[in-house]
């Protein structure tokens, strides 16, 4: 076997042969060892093959953080399939559309999450015989539908002796299609191999100075990039103990940080702020923990200065599903947030005629190296766009000074996060575009004291139309995911439009989202729903 053959599923194996009895994760206080979570991905493998999953397949799962998450994730991982992770917020079409994007063969999901996917069984490609339902164990009560096989009654009939995939697996091949949404209205799958995540794994390693006796500790969904690849399979390639619960509590997080003596704390900004606000720093012992790690959303100075004062100063990281964690916090300058790049990351400035800048002027990051995904899944002409001569073109503004620092400018795309999560506005301009009573609308992410961001639709009615934001914000229900909903809306006559017919954005940032206009989101025009 040649190092191109070593995929991700081999961390588990090798850890459960270095450190079998070695605390893999601990999830809702039940420990797993290393042997225990390769012999469940052993298992998961031959079931796959059994029913006929190959090389190349993707196998997507609906699920809450839980062990078994991890299972597949590895399980799959040693055949070669392709793990397809769905965001368990999202709802019917939007998860219609990924199951059939990617042609999914099977689906592993949580059984509070039947009704759903019961909804979508017709007209999604998943077999007849490969449902797989994993009862909740927190939850009583817990029943698997008859059109699917419970997880753990299918499992336990198998082998956990290490499985021989029908072909080998190198590092070039897909593991995973995470998808990133996308400023067109519609997700974008990135596709990312199995080499991309050993170096972006062993990028974290050096970024974080990871030991072998770490405890990192975060409830980020193993559906998101962060929960899964920065968290997780970081933590289980360094062979240390991942700690984890099915949803984030402010109060028991931070009393996790004493109970296990985590050593690395990993937790979004919006996270961050219901902590400090429980009062609960104040009373638990940090002192082991060395690496505080934050990000997910814009985080104020004035949040930075209280979690400072409580002895956590946070780390914060640059980037995206489709670079990985592309930069660490280097310095401030002025007040301002200076980031390097990380070890294997090669990144720099260039203008719209794709020429370098230099140090001081504005322009697009644009970056290369092995952490950067192979493409975005059957979308040739984007991946043109967007990976030209292996060098990925980011859609994130920013200038460097003359150390090779970068500052972080406004997103050349849309996006923003709200509670940690992507949201793409175009997505969601998209449906209301299909309102009877809307012409036109924009949405933009305005600052938002609870969630960090949150948005704002900016809406032009049909002529002689009555129409209300309740009724604006109510259309979008049960038609995207709730934390994509805007918070607010505001009823304009236009839009400003550029010369070739775009909506000009940042007119309406400038406009809309500065601070001084949060004071007028009770007004009439504009008021939470």
């Amino acid at each position: 076997m040649g190092v191109h053959e070593w995929n991700v599923g081999w961390i588990a194996r090798k850890w459960a042969a270095v450190q079998p009895r070695k605390t893999a994760f601990i999830f809702e206080d039940r420990t797993i060892t290393y042997q225990a979570l390769n012999e469940g991905a052993n298992r998961v493998s031959h079931c796959l093959q059994e029913k006929g999953i190959k090389k190349g397949d993707r196998v997507s799962v609906l699920l809450k953080t839980c062990p078994e998450f991890l299972e597949v994730y590895f399980g799959v991982a040693k055949l070669g399939a392709i793990l397809v992770p769905l965001n368990f917020r999202l709802i019917g079409a939007e998860l219609e559309f990924q199951l059939n994007n990617t042609d999914c063969r099977l689906l592993v999901f949580h059984d509070v999450f039947a009704e759903e996917v019961d909804k979508i069984r017709s007209r999604i490609g998943v077999e007849a015989d490969k449902y797989i339902c994993l009862k909740n164990a927190i939850q009583d009560g817990a029943e698997c539908p008859e059109w699917a096989v419970d997880y753990h009654d299918l499992m336990n009939g198998y082998s956990s002796d290490e499985p021989l995939p029908d072909e080998s697996v190198e590092g070039d091949h897909p593991l995973a299609i995470i998808y990133t949404s996308g400023t067109t209205g519609t997700p974008k799958g990135a596709v990312l191999s199995h080499l991309q995540t050993h170096f972006k794994c062993a990028s974290n390693v050096l970024t974080y100075d990871m030991r072998k006796d770490d405890v990192w500790l975060t409830t980020l969904p193993l559906c998101h990039s962060a929960g899964l690849f920065i968290s997780a399979t970081t933590t289980l390639y360094r062979g240390a103990t991942l700690v984890m619960r099915e949803k984030f509590d402010a109060r028991q997080f931070a009393e996790d940080i004493a109970k296990y003596r985590a050593t690395i704390v990993y937790a979004f900004t919006t996270m961050w702020k219901f902590i400090l606000e429980g009062g609960m720093l104040d009373k638990v012992d940090k002192g082991s923990a060395r690496v505080f790690l934050g990000g997910g959303e814009r985080t104020p100075q004035t949040l930075l200065d209280e979690l400072a004062q409580r002895g956590v100063v946070l780390l914060q990281g640059f980037g995206q599903t489709e670079s990985s964690n592309m930069m660490v916090l280097a310095k401030y300058d002025r007040g301002r947030a200076a980031f390097i790049p990380n070890f294997f990351v090669d990144a720099w400035i260039e203008n719209e005629a794709g020429e370098r800048l230099p140090p001081g002027e504005m322009g697009e990051i644009v970056t290369k190296g092995p952490t950067v995904m192979s493409g975005y899944w059957k979308l040739p002409e984007e991946n043109a766009k967007t990976i030209v001569g292996g060098k990925l073109h980011t859609g994130d503004l920013a200038y460097m000074d003359e150390e090779g620092c970068f500052y972080l400018g406004d997103r050349a795309k849309d996006m923003y996060r709200s509670g940690g999560e992507n949201v793409y506005p175009a997505e969601i301009e998209k449906v209301l575009a299909d309102h009877p009573k809307i012409f036109d609308v924009a949405i933009i992410g305005v600052s938002d004291e609870k969630w960090g961001e949150t948005g704002l639709a900016l809406v032009v009615k049909n002529e002689n139309e009555m129409l209300t934001d309740e009724e604006v914000l109510s259309y979008l229900n049960g038609r995207v995911a709730r934390y994509k909903i805007p918070r607010y809306v505001e009823f304009v006559d236009e839009l400003p439009m550029t010369a070739s017919g775009r909506i000009k954005k940042v007119d309406l940032r400038d406009k809309y989202g500065v601070p001084k206009r949060e004071a007028e989101a009770a007004s009439k025009n504009r008021r939470a729903p």
